[in-house]
């Protein structure tokens, strides 16, 4: 049965809010009522953000300075929430990147980055605000996976490897708190119109696929949210190929998406 959320006189802490689907999911639930935090490494950014969001919804905004691939910026996001004398009713795990190329090739150090901020940075963080939202009996955990956690992708290994982590962590997570009063959702959006592909250094073979618009990635997980539902993944396109590896065995999905996705020439 849905039920809708109120998110008038909620706050929102918001990793990765910078940009892309971060600053997307600070705008809507700003336009929804929802004062926001906005983590990210970039200050300016984050302050130009604040200062729009505050202006055109009258909410506030407030930024914090992270860099999520430090084992302690979880921790100091927390201490900042309190320093701030908010508490957080709804947390967006967004940040995120990847990396395109052959694993043999690729840095070991941004390999390793990619596992802090994709994977441990979002498990500190719902460690450090879910148990007060579930002594509340009211909060929200959004975790934004990836159309990549349903298989392996090649030349994208540690990408789709550490989003697989985040879709069963945010799996169980719903289950758990599924009397709590707490909603848990995973969004998985395919190719989206972010820096994502800046950063990864290749477009067309590492995104497959045309690009979607971030507000619409926000719009389909606030609908998800809105019902109940344990993940959403973003596209009919990509919600059948998620469906592929329950009719095909692991090795055939694994040549078959190394294929779809193998560097040209």
């Amino acid at each position: 049965m849905e039920q809708r959320v109120i998110y008038k006189g909620r706050t929102a802490l918001i990793t990765g809010a910078s940009s892309g689907i971060g600053a997307a999911f600070a705008a809507e639930l700003a336009a929804r009522g929802c004062d926001v935090v906005l983590v990210a490494r970039r200050e300016a950014r984050l302050k130009d953000l604040a200062a729009d969001l505050e202006r055109t919804h009258g909410v506030q905004a407030h930024v914090v300075v992270a860099d999520l691939s430090r084992s302690d910026a979880p921790g100091a996001v927390h201490a900042a929430t309190r320093d701030l004398g908010v508490h957080v009713d709804v947390l967006v795990n967004n940040a995120g990147f990847g990396g395109y190329g052959p694993f043999s090739g690729a840095d070991a150090g941004r390999d390793q980055d990619m596992v802090m901020v994709n994977v441990a940075a979002p498990v500190a963080l719902t460690h450090r605000f879910l148990p007060a939202m579930v002594s509340r009996g009211d909060g929200i955990v959004i975790n934004v996976s990836s159309a990549a956690a349903f298989q392996p992708l090649p030349y994208q290994v540690v990408y789709a490897a550490s989003k697989a982590f985040l879709q069963s962590f945010s799996e169980g997570l719903w289950a758990e708190n599924q009397h709590t009063g707490v909603r848990v959702v995973a969004c998985a959006p395919a190719a989206t119109d972010t820096e994502y592909f800046e950063v990864v250094g290749n477009d067309r073979e590492a995104r497959f696929g045309a690009m979607r618009p971030a507000s619409g990635v926000v719009t389909a997980t606030l609908d998800a949210l809105d019902r109940g539902a344990v993940h959403t993944v973003i596209g009919l396109r990509w919600k059948l190929t998620a469906l592929l590896p329950r009719l095909l065995s692991r090795a055939a999905m694994a040549r078959m998406t190394e294929r779809m996705t193998r560097p040209q020439g």
